[in-house]
């Protein structure tokens, strides 16, 4: 399948983007830890089935970050007009990029055909859980010494070994591939140019998923973090059509440890054969 690649212009930022396939738009959105390289199973498997697209958002893999206050909300919705790509769409976002689906299929319902959210959450919610809060501080520390390397194993050790894995226990091959992807993120994020502003809502995501009535799954790890497993959970309630998937023995990026699975579950819940 032929793949079109490229940078579109968009608020002032170049953003990487690649497209195949035809059929119903499937839009996939990376994670805060990653790039667009994290949906390289799933580009390959859906563009043979329907028209697949994955992009950098900016200051993530080669859309390099621009001075200037931005949203990644406005970002998604003008680089969809600017690719013309047709309503309606299924959203599929891992983390930061489950979030920013939900925000776009709260602002344009009829836009979305449906939802994969990822270990991922809604703006708002709060929940009490436990978390590795040695290992955020260390981040923190290694970050403001520049350490990229250290960043990236730390960000491993939190998100892609996650609870009660160690780095051991894990497929190597595919941490190797996130540790690269979390090092550019690092290496964008140092050069300290531009700053996100979430767009405002009248009322919080988390209050709203009520209003969402598109067909949603709901993947989490069950080695991702404690909240986020809650948030999974609160996700399955408060969505109307929410079905929930629990991924055993993977972290916060399930579909790089187990995409055989992975694919499977979304062909069956989008009744793909």
């Amino acid at each position: 399948m032929k793949v079109i690649s490229g940078f579109a212009e968009v608020n002032g930022a170049r953003l990487y983007y690649e497209l195949s396939g035809q059929g119903t738009p499937f839009v996939m959105i990376h994670a805060g830890i990653t790039d667009c390289r994290m949906w390289d199973t799933e580009f390959e498997a859906f563009s043979q089935r329907q028209q697949a697209l994955r992009f950098d958002m900016r200051g993530y893999g080669k859309s390099m970050p621009v001075e200037g206050e931005f949203n990644l909300l406005d970002d998604l919705e003008t680089l969809l007009a600017e690719l013309d790509i047709p309503k309606p769409i299924i959203l599929m976002g891992c983390s930061m990029g489950g979030g920013l689906s939900i925000d776009y299929a709260l602002t344009h319902p009829d836009h979305v055909e449906a939802l994969i959210l990822v270990g991922s959450d809604p703006a708002g919610l709060e929940l009490e859980a436990p978390g590795p809060d040695e290992l955020f501080a260390q981040s923190e520390a290694a970050f403001e010494a520049g350490d990229i390397d250290l960043v990236a194993e730390l960000d491993m050790r939190i998100w892609f070994d996650g609870d009660g894995r160690t780095s051991d226990e894990v497929d190597s091959r595919a941490r190797r591939k996130a540790y690269a992807m979390a090092r550019l993120v690092t290496e964008h994020e140092l050069k300290g140019i531009g700053k996100h502003v979430r767009k405002p809502m009248a009322r919080p995501a988390a209050e709203r998923l009520h209003e969402l009535s598109m067909p949603a799954l709901i993947v989490i790890g069950q080695n991702d973090l404690p909240y986020l497993k809650l948030a999974a959970d609160y996700m399955r309630d408060k969505l109307p059509a929410a079905a929930k998937l629990l991924i055993p023995d993977a972290g916060h990026l399930p579909n790089l440890e187990h995409p055989e699975l992975f694919r499977a579950a979304v062909f069956d819940f989008l009744g793909i054969s």
